[in-house]
């Protein structure tokens, strides 16, 4: 099945002159959200994590659901202000200013093996704040996985070395 069939592409979206890659139209398919989960399941565990993290927001859509079919906790990985209790917050660099992002204190025990889900890998911005949080909190990141990746934008290459694999590539 080719998954780039349920995905639906959406010019100016959020802003003129970019192309969104909405997958909505893939989890609202059941066969083929169901494929992708097959799938995502055999590249996170290759990593041979301990638990998942999702990045906010459309990572948990595929950090939840993945975690509970392959016997997984999960946890997440969101803005500043989003979490109850105790968090640990890293701050990074955007192109105009900077964002916030934390995770729970307890989420994450010293040494445990993680994967980083997203829906898509575009910049590589958040994603390699999201590694550098889980590193500062003890974690071993031991890969990342993503339904999407734009690889036209280079963002792997942000990641600081992690180990990375995508369901569908993007070239342009």
């Amino acid at each position: 099945m080719d998954l780039k069939d349920y995905i639906r592409s959406i010019p100016d979206f959020p802003k003129k002159g970019i192309l969104f890659y909405d997958i909505s139209t893939l989890l609202a398919h059941p066969d083929a959200w169901q494929v992708a989960l097959g799938r995502l399941a055999r590249m996170t565990m290759h990593f041979q994590p301990e638990i998942l993290a999702g990045i906010e927001s459309r990572g948990f859509l595929v950090s939840s659901p993945l975690a509970s079919r392959i016997g997984l906790g999960s946890t997440m990985i969101r803005k500043k202000g989003k979490l109850p209790g105790d968090t640990i917050e890293y701050k990074y660099d955007l192109e105009y200013g900077t964002d916030t992002i934390e995770i729970q204190a307890d989420a994450i025990k010293q040494g445990q093996r993680v994967v980083v889900l997203d829906d898509l890998l575009a910049t590589g911005g958040t994603m390699a704040a999201s590694i550098n949080l889980l590193n500062q909190v003890g974690a071993e990141v031991v890969g990342v996985v993503c339904m999407i990746e734009l690889s036209f934008l280079n963002g792997r290459e942000k990641l600081g070395g992690v180990p990375f694999n995508s369901l569908m590539s993007y070239d342009e």
